[in-house]
């Protein structure tokens, strides 16, 4: 990798250069990311499936914190009841319009 700025030479990626600063690589953009309840991770209602892939986790990491505050300290299960019911769920994945046409087969030949 090299800096485009001073063409210093960087043997593993690194985000800006040491020597002059530039930026050499783009952070991604947390701003994207939506806090919303699972569809593939869910076990009741998607919660911590939602909480994990917000916070970058484990999903099991996250049902066993959530454990852990429904035993311990017993505002676990109002905090997930409150969670489903705040959480907006994930938006199912769209298809795209020019995909969806041509994946019928037609049959060849006999008019």
């Amino acid at each position: 990798m090299f800096c485009p700025q001073c063409g210093k030479e960087y043997s593993q990626r690194v985000n800006f250069c040491c020597q002059c600063g530039t930026a050499l690589s783009i952070p991604v953009s947390p701003l994207n990311k939506k806090l919303t309840r699972s569809r593939t991770d869910s076990k009741i209602a998607g919660v911590c499936g939602g909480f994990a892939n917000y916070l970058e986790l484990d999903v099991t990491l996250v049902r066993i914190l959530w454990l852990m505050l429904a035993f311990f300290g017993g505002w676990g299960i109002i905090g997930y009841v409150i969670a489903w019911i705040v959480m907006p769920e994930e938006p199912l994945p769209q298809a795209s319009t020019a995909t969806a046409g041509s994946a019928v087969p037609q049959p060849a030949g006999n008019r």
